[in-house]
């Protein structure tokens, strides 16, 4: 492959990284789906808001706190192994949740999910500088945000219909069929490397010649040293935190509840709501990328603005929107769709300035900022919540307060933002 070639992006790399968004957004939409079934959940497992935040809390523990070790698997094994194994894993627990009514249960499938999630993302982004000429990565990767986002939509639209037209097993068993399907097809698809077969089987046996030297070695233990004392990976971190966490929370368990229970809509109606927000989020990411790309010396600046102009709509939101109208959510939720592609700006910063030997491990520890923020989050907020209305009939002020735990979140974030920034960036003139 010629110098020339690499700044190509050739079909054959888009076929790629299509099948691994493809994975991205199915792991997406099995992330968001218990956020729509959150209402039918509360009754079929017999639990009050505090334990049904449990679901998403312990999710996403183990898809935060399971993306150092993924991305160590994924820098040794490659993106395709992974990928593969992580819709297995996702298909398996979509199933166990079909079937139980035991709360405890439906709490380790929902841990299996985020176990199988875990590896998705993570995968597409290793695929990307293999595959994609640089010039064109911050693109890339922004697109991969925003269409796995899509799986957002499929959760809010299709796939509640599916719920509420047929049953609870129908819907996730359906879930984890899509789910083998998709695992197959990344398996025939996916490609770790574009170099030939015999190029690459070369390449592996001269690393390998070359790994055995003591002095060359890069074990897990250097590999973790040079990502956790990494101020790039810690600032993508609190940008992911900072970007992500107000989402998190909202689409991946209250968003429904606050608009059914609080805002007095139908459930069809805060459907159409989040499906708002996955359009807004698809249409925002690539101008995001380009700004990404353009303007790599302000990404904080950048995610500063999205951010804050973010929490002026919840703040509107909680203290102005009068309920019972789909407009309001509808706004707010385009709202978040605008200025959540933000949280991925820290990757692009990961991608372009870490070793390429650990960019996966990387991308990992930036990736667990908003999923970090979310878990304190939606927990926090199912604890006011039965604070405020212990019998379980939350009204719209409830839902107002409960945010509060959010926006303290959300804050954190933002000064840890502030503080890993590197002060010796070169700001344009």
């Amino acid at each position: 492959m010629t110098a020339t070639d690499k700044e190509k992006l050739s079909p054959r790399a888009l076929i790629v990284w299509a099948a691994g968004v493809l994975c991205y957004t199915l792991a997406v939409t099995g992330r968001t789906s218990f956020g729509v079934a959150s209402v039918d959940a509360i009754d079929r497992f017999h639990i009050n808001a505090a334990q049904l935040a449990v679901f998403t809390a312990l999710q996403l523990a183990v898809y935060a706190f399971a993306q150092i070790p993924v991305g160590l698997l994924v820098d040794r094994f490659g993106p395709r192994k992974l990928m593969v194994a992580g819709a297995f894993v996702m298909a398996l627990g979509q199933v166990t949740l079909a079937f139980t009514t035991s709360y405890p249960v439906a709490i380790l499938a929902r841990m299996l999910i985020g176990a199988g999630d875990a590896t998705a993302f993570l995968s597409v982004m290793r695929l990307i500088p293999a595959w994609i000429p640089l010039r064109h990565a911050p693109l890339l990767g922004q697109l991969t945000g925003a269409v796995g986002q899509f799986g957002q939509f499929l959760s809010a639209v299709p796939f509640l219909s599916l719920l509420h037209a047929t049953s609870w097993q129908t819907g996730f068993v359906s879930l984890g069929a899509v789910g083998v399907l998709l695992a197959l097809a990344a398996g025939v698809l996916v490609k770790d490397s574009p170099e030939p077969e015999a190029d690459a089987s070369a390449a592996r046996t001269a690393s390998a010649a070359k790994a055995s030297a003591p002095t060359e070695r890069l074990g897990v233990k250097k590999i973790l040293a040079n990502v956790l004392t990494n101020r790039v990976c810690w600032h993508g971190f609190f940008i992911h935190w900072t970007g992500l966490g107000a989402l998190v929370v909202f689409t991946l368990l209250w968003g429904l509840p606050i608009m059914t229970l609080g805002l007095g809509l139908p459930a069809d109606q805060a459907g159409l709501a989040l499906s708002l927000g996955t359009l807004a989020s698809v249409a925002v990411g690539p101008i995001v990328g380009l700004l990404s790309a353009r303007f790599y010396n302000r990404r904080m600046q950048i995610v500063m603005i999205f951010s804050i102009t973010g929490w002026l709509g919840w703040l509107w939101f909680f203290t102005s929107a009068p309920t019972g109208v789909l407009w309001a959510a509808c706004l707010m939720n385009i709202i978040m769709g605008f200025t959540g592609p933000v949280a991925n700006l820290g990757f692009d910063s990961v991608r372009e300035k870490v070793d390429r030997r650990f960019v996966a491990t990387g991308t990992g520890l930036a990736n667990m900022g908003g999923w970090i923020a979310g878990m304190i989050g939606a927990q926090a907020v199912g604890v006011l919540l039965n604070l405020r209305a212990p019998d379980g009939n939350y009204d719209w002020s409830d839902f107002g307060v409960a945010w509060i735990a959010v926006a303290t979140v959300w804050a954190c974030g933002f000064c840890g933002m502030w503080l890993t920034r590197d002060r010796n960036v070169r700001r344009y003139s």
